[in-house]
């Protein structure tokens, strides 16, 4: 796919004599993509992690059944701390960096517009964060308030 994704933009700068750049990378959106990031960083520019497809493959339920019927009793009982497809896990991210120190990464989906997943993606150096449209001023908020609270180095 990586030479694909390389050919096919070159042949169409050069048949409509038109010039842009692109970058190549993938949705992380299953587990074993997770898993293979530092490999699959080797030819991706960027990785868009699907939050809402890695929370349902990895607790093994669906969103609508878990929100509309169990999950808020799991975290009324504290089995969960929160809920998983609204606030992110801890890890992730190296692997891909480890291969690709510049590596865009960013993350698509509900997560994107919870202010602690902000400014949690802001503190590890992610590029990007991607939400439903009813919570992008949320999320913008909430990733000045990281960039003040976290000020990263000048480049």
């Amino acid at each position: 796919l990586k030479e694909r994704c390389d050919r096919i933009p070159r042949e169409c700068m050069e048949l409509h004599r038109v010039s842009f750049t692109f970058l190549c990378g993938s949705m992380i959106e299953l587990p074993r993509a997770a898993l293979l990031a530092g490999e699959i960083a080797e030819s991706a520019e960027f990785f868009s992690f699907g939050t809402n497809d890695l929370t349902q493959t990895c607790f093994g339920f669906s969103r609508d059944d878990a929100e509309g019927k169990f999950l808020p009793a799991y975290i009324h009982q504290h089995i969960l701390k929160d809920n998983p497809f609204a606030v992110l896990d801890r890890e992730a991210v190296e692997e891909g960096r480890n291969t690709r120190p510049d590596l865009m990464i960013g993350i698509c989906g509900e997560h994107g517009g919870d202010p602690s997943s902000v400014e949690f993606c802001h503190e590890i150096g992610l590029d990007l964060v991607s939400c439903s449209p009813y919570r992008i001023p949320i999320a913008r908020l909430a990733a000045a308030q990281a960039a003040l609270k976290h000020p990263r180095p000048a480049q």
